[in-house]
C-alpha cells in the first residue's frame, strides 16, 4: 500500500466515519431516558469536547506513529503486542463491522419511512424484509471498495460531499422556514439528577459517543497518507470540529421541529422532524436523503477495518489471508470479504440498541489506553508533533471514558458484560495466532 491521499479525502472519511447512524438515529431514544431535552443538548456538547479532546491526542500520536491500523499499531509501539492484538481483535469484531451493521441498519429505517411498500413484498415481513436490505446494501460497498483505494476515495468524497450538504441544508431550511417551537426545550418530565439517574446519563453519553465515533479514523490508514505529519493532525481536528458544531445545530433542529413526547423512542428521527417542520411528501424525500447519505458512513467502514486485519496478519497476529493484497487494486480484499460477512452477521443477531450499547462500551476501552500512552510518548521524547493542550486534552479523555464505562455497566450490565467477554476471548486469539505464526517462520528440516 502506498501514500496516495491527501488532506481532503482523509478528511472527508473522518466527516464520513462520524456523521452516520448516530446522529439521525439515537436522539429518539436518548429522550426516552433523558426526558430533558436541555440535558440532551449538553450532554451532545460534551461529547463534543470529549471527541476533540480524543482527536488532540489522536494527532500527535499518528503524526509520530503514521502506520496503517490506528490502535492496533499505537498500542504495539507503545506498549506490548499482546495489547495491540487485543485493540485490532476488538476492531475486528466490534470496531468496524458492527458499526457498519448499525448504519445499514439506519439506511434501511429511514428508507422504510420514505418507501414503505418496498418492504410489503415478501413473507418475511417488515423487519426481516429491512434486514434483507441491509445486508444487500454491505454487499454492494464491499464490492466497490474492492476495486481499490483511488476508486474508493472518488466514492467517498462524492458520498461525504453528499452527507454534508444534506445536513448543513437541513438545518438552514428548518430554521429558517420550517414551523417549529423552540418551547419544546421544556422537560417531558421535571425530576432531579439523582444517584439511579447517573447511570442513565453515562449510558446516553456512551451512546452520543457512538455517533462522534470516526474523530479517530484517519490514524487507520497513515500508511496511505502523504505527508502523514500535517496531514493526519488537521485531518483529526478539522473533521471533528465541523461534526461537532453540525450536531450540535442538528439535536437543536430536532428539539424545536419535535415535542419531546413525541420524539422519545424514534430511531428515524430526522424524518419525523421533518414531517413536523413542513409536510408529509417532504418528509418522504428527506428520508430517503437520509438512507442514501448513511451510504457515506458504510462506504468509510468498509474502507478503514481491512488495513487493521491487514496490519495485524503482516505482523503474525492475524488469519494469514488478511494480508493479501490484490496485484492490480491494492487492497486487502480479502479481509473486506471477511468484514463484510461479520457485518451481516452482527445485523442477522440483535436489535439496534442492543448493538448500540455493545459496540459503544467495548470500543470505549483501547482509545483510552492509547491516550495514557501518549504520556509514554513525550516522557520517551518521541513525539514528533507536540500539539497544544497537554496534558489537560489526555486528561478530560481518559477522566469522561472512565466515569462513562463505570456508568454504562452499572446500567446495561448485560451488553457491558458480553463485549468484555469479547475483549477475553482476544487472549487465547493471541496465542493461538502466535502459534500459527511460529509454525510458519521455523526452519524446516
Amino acid at each position: 500500500m502506498t501514500r496516495r491521499l491527501g488532506l481532503f479525502p482523509i478528511t472527508n472519511i473522518v466527516i464520513a466515519n462520524m456523521i452516520g447512524a448516530g446522529i439521525f438515529t439515537t436522539s429518539g431514544l436518548l429522550m426516552a431516558d433523558l426526558r430533558d431535552p436541555k440535558l440532551m443538548l449538553l450532554l451532545w456538547l460534551a461529547g463534543g469536547i470529549i471527541a476533540f479532546a480524543g482527536a488532540m491526542c489522536y494527532g500527535e500520536i499518528g503524526a509520530s506513529i503514521p502506520k496503517a491500523g490506528g490502535e492496533y499499531a499505537f498500542l504495539s509501539e507503545l506498549f506490548s503486542n499482546k495489547l495491540g492484538f487485543l485493540s485490532g481483535w476488538v476492531s475486528f469484531v466490534v470496531g468496524f463491522s458492527a458499526p457498519i451493521a448499525a448504519s445499514s441498519i439506519g439506511f434501511s429505517e429511514y428508507l422504510y419511512r420514505a418507501i414503505p411498500s418496498v418492504f410489503e413484498v415478501s413473507w418475511l415481513g417488515i423487519e426481516g424484509m429491512k434486514k434483507v436490505y441491509s445486508i444487500f446494501i454491505i454487499l454492494i460497498f464491499t464490492l466497490v471498495h474492492m476495486r481499490g483505494v483511488d476508486f474508493g476515495a472518488k466514492v467517498q468524497n462524492y458520498l461525504t460531499l453528499l452527507k454534508v450538504l444534506l445536513v448543513v441544508g437541513l438545518i438552514l431550511f428548518g430554521f429558517s422556514a420550517g414551523t417549529g417551537d423552540f418551547g419544546n426545550l421544556k422537560s417531558v418530565e421535571a425530576k432531579p439528577i439523582m444517584k439511579a439517574d447517573w447511570k442513565t446519563i453515562g449510558l446516553s453519553l456512551m451512546w452520543i459517543m457512538f455517533a462522534y465515533s470516526g474523530w479517530n479514523a484517519s490514524v487507520y490508514i497513515g500508511s496511505e497518507i502523504k505527508n502523514p505529519k500535517r496531514n493526519i493532525p488537521l485531518s483529526l481536528l478539522i473533521g471533528t470540529g465541523i461534526v461537532s458544531l453540525l450536531y450540535l445545530l442538528l439535536n437543536l433542529l430536532f428539539i424545536y421541529a419535535v415535542p419531546p413526547g413525541e420524539m422519545e423512542g424514534v430511531i428515524a428521527i430526522g424524518s419525523l422532524a421533518i414531517g413536523n417542520l413542513f409536510i408529509a411528501n417532504y418528509e418522504s424525500l428527506f428520508s430517503l436523503l437520509v438512507a442514501f447519505a448513511l451510504f457515506s458512513s458504510i462506504s468509510a467502514f468498509i474502507i478503514l477495518g481491512p488495513r487493521v486485519y491487514f496490519a495485524m496478519s503482516r505482523d503474525g497476529h492475524f488469519f494469514k489471508f488478511a494480508q493479501q493484497v490484490h496485484p492490480r487494486y491494492h487492497v486487502p480484499t480479502f479481509s473486506i470479504v471477511f468484514q463484510g460477512l461479520i457485518s451481516v452477521i452482527i445485523i442477522l443477531s440483535g436489535t439496534f440498541d442492543q448493538i448500540l450499547t455493545y459496540m459503544g462500551f467495548s470500543l470505549g476501552i483501547f482509545p483510552l489506553i492509547t491516550i495514557i500512552g501518549l504520556f509514554k510518548l513525550r516522557m520517551n521524547n518521541r513525539s514528533a508533533l507536540k500539539l497544544p493542550g497537554y496534558p489537560v486534552t489526555p486528561i478530560i479523555y481518559i477522566v469522561a471514558g472512565v466515569t462513562m464505562l463505570v456508568l454504562s455497566y452499572l446500567e446495561r450490565p448485560l451488553e457491558s458484560s458480553i463485549a468484555i467477554l469479547t475483549i477475553l476471548i482476544g487472549f487465547p486469539a493471541y496465542y493461538l495466532f502466535g502459534k500459527e505464526e511460529k509454525g510458519r517462520t521455523q526452519p524446516k528440516n
